[in-house]
């Protein structure tokens, strides 16, 4: 059962790695901060999910995973907050969305 246990929060945790990987790649790779702010919002709150969920399964049912969970519920709060208050600074400061060819509204 340990052993199980284990291998599941190992897992949990290189899941959450590789996408706070996918994440910082999209950072690099779009082309304006709305896109980026969506990108790695997205994939940050998701991998340090799974980080924390990989946590929780490694230390067990004790008081650190009751500080883990509320970490958790944290992150899940503060990163919708502090993505949306970066995208209203970008429009209070008139940055536009990068219009990409081709792709005209119908």
């Amino acid at each position: 059962m340990i052993v199980l246990q284990t291998y599941i929060s190992y897992g949990l945790v290189i899941l959450g790695s590789v996408f706070l990987l996918i994440g910082s790649i999209g950072l690099v790779r779009m082309p304006d901060v709305f896109t980026r702010m969506h990108a790695t919002s997205v994939m940050e709150t998701t991998g340090a999910s799974l980080i924390i969920f990989g946590l929780i399964t490694y230390s067990g049912l004790n008081a650190v995973s009751l500080k883990l969970v509320l970490i958790l519920l944290a992150i899940l709060y503060l990163s919708s907050v502090a993505t949306h208050a970066l995208a209203r600074a970008c429009i209070h400061d008139n940055i536009k969305p990068i219009k990409v060819p081709g792709r005209a509204k119908k």
